[in-house]
């Protein structure tokens, strides 16, 4: 992933507005979504080729960032799952940090453990685990090391220029 190329954001449309405001604020508005921590997900589009970003509910383990593959429970993954078993190196942007990352879902001596983390953070997902015809993977998100954080961008200097005048 290179940041010369475009990315597309989720097309739902409070999911797109979400996403675009996280970009815009470098996390400021949309890293906290209705309280809990949220970060920006961006793959390869398995079948386009292209960069596709989402917004979802995160928890910690270690160094490492957590994401369930939930889709409110639906018999079938989110896309976005999809495009990261296809090719697990995305790129994360956790408030105004741009890192690259290697995904992997937890296998299932580790999936317990974590899984409790997460529903600690969003009861919920028992709830739409409960309900799936699948089993719903959590996804490991480990920073890849040696590799550069991707420059913020320059929103709090222009934030503090636009106060000043």
């Amino acid at each position: 992933m290179n940041g010369e190329e475009e990315v597309h954001d989720s097309p739902a449309g409070w999911v797109g507005e979400h996403v675009r405001d996280y970009v815009a604020t470098d996390g400021r508005k949309g890293h906290q979504w209705r309280g809990l921590p949220t970060l920006l997900l961006t793959t390869r589009g398995r079948k386009s080729g292209l960069l596709r970003r989402t917004a979802l509910i995160y928890g910690r383990d270690g160094d490492n960032y957590l994401i369930v593959a939930s889709n409110g429970g639906a018999a079938k993954h989110p896309l976005w799952f999809l495009n990261l078993v296809d090719e697990p190196l995305v790129e994360l942007q956790v408030g105004a940090d741009r890192f690259a990352a290697r995904a992997r879902p937890a296998g299932p001596d580790e999936r317990p453990r974590l899984w409790a983390v997460m529903s600690a953070i969003f009861p919920t997902y028992d709830r739409y685990q409960a309900k799936a015809a699948r089993e719903i993977p959590l996804v490991i998100l480990e920073p890849v090391p040696g590799q550069p954080k991707v420059e913020k961008s320059n929103t709090d200097d222009a934030d503090r220029a636009d106060e000043q005048g």
